[in-house]
């Protein structure tokens, strides 16, 4: 059995094995009824649709007619600046502030793109610093420290 399309083919074992993952904790609850859905219902029948869709992903990356398509090679740095960002975000919030915890995690995640330049990074950084300030402080009215506890502001 040739695997034409490893993407198609992996991402379809990914969805499986998530489906597999939420199908099984949530049977671990009451399941109820469409009517009345327990706490398992969701994460049963969420974990089941994704078991089916993967199985078909996959299935059909097996396929004579699919494209011919190659995993690129693993890059380890990029997977360790990406959730080394969201990790020093839950470090930094509560000790230096929503701003520059937002700007660290911007920073630090920009750099793993093949891509990066340091004027899209700075912009992108404004932009969704200024986004969530919007959001999740003015709109929301979430108590979030904006600076360091330090600074006294």
């Amino acid at each position: 059995m040739l695997i034409r399309n490893q993407k198609d083919f992996w991402s379809g074992v990914m969805f499986a094995a998530f489906g597999l993952f939420f199908a099984g904790f949530g049977t671990r609850y009451t399941f109820g009824s469409a009517a009345r859905m327990g706490p398992g219902y969701f994460p049963t029948v969420l974990g089941v649709i994704l078991v089916i869709m993967g199985a078909v992903i996959a299935l059909m990356a097996l396929s004579s007619k699919a494209e011919t398509q190659k995993v690129d090679r693993f890059s380890w740095s990029t997977i360790v600046l990406i959730l080394g960002s969201v990790v020093l975000f839950g470090l930094f919030l509560p000790r230096l502030g929503l701003i520059i915890s937002l700007v660290t995690v911007v920073l630090v995640s920009s750099y793993a793109s093949h891509e990066f330049g340091w004027r899209a990074a700075l912009i992108n950084t404004v932009v969704l610093v200024l986004l969530c300030l919007f959001v999740f402080v003015y709109a929301l009215s979430l108590q979030f420290p904006l600076w360091p506890t330090f600074l006294g502001a």
